[in-house]
């Protein structure tokens, strides 16, 4: 059983920033691809970020490129992703996930998935 937690979501302006953690638990993730999704009401799980295992391959939406980074710390068994120049439409609930197949790529599928944290909410006033 894996146990993901994040945290650093809040309200912000919109040209602002935050970063995000997202701490494992109950299993190390230096073999195991990282994601981040969001999920704004009404709307559909989507995808925001990925990073390979070793951390060489990151892959992001073409919504908030340039915009986002996505990055770990296999030692504090910790993933962050640094939002910045936020936008109103990045408002939304934040969920980081791990995808436990050994040495993956980091997928944009969230069915890749296999471990999800509750979420924490990212408001972006205009």
């Amino acid at each position: 059983q894996v146990l993901l937690v994040e945290s650093g979501g809040g309200l912000v302006q919109a040209g602002g920033s935050l970063r995000l953690s997202c701490v494992a638990s109950g299993r190390t993730i230096n073999r195991s691809a990282m994601g981040w999704f969001r999920q704004a009401p009404g709307k559909e799980r989507e995808f925001v970020a990925a990073i390979s295992w070793g951390g060489s391959r990151t892959t992001y939406a073409d919504s908030v490129k340039g915009r986002f980074t996505i990055s770990r710390d296999n030692a504090a068994n910790t993933v962050y992703l640094q939002m910045n120049i936020l936008k109103p439409e990045d408002t939304a609930v934040y969920y980081c996930a791990i995808d436990t197949a050994t040495f993956s790529s980091g997928s944009t599928n969230p069915r890749q998935y296999d471990y999800w944290g509750q979420g924490t909410q990212v408001t972006v006033s205009s």
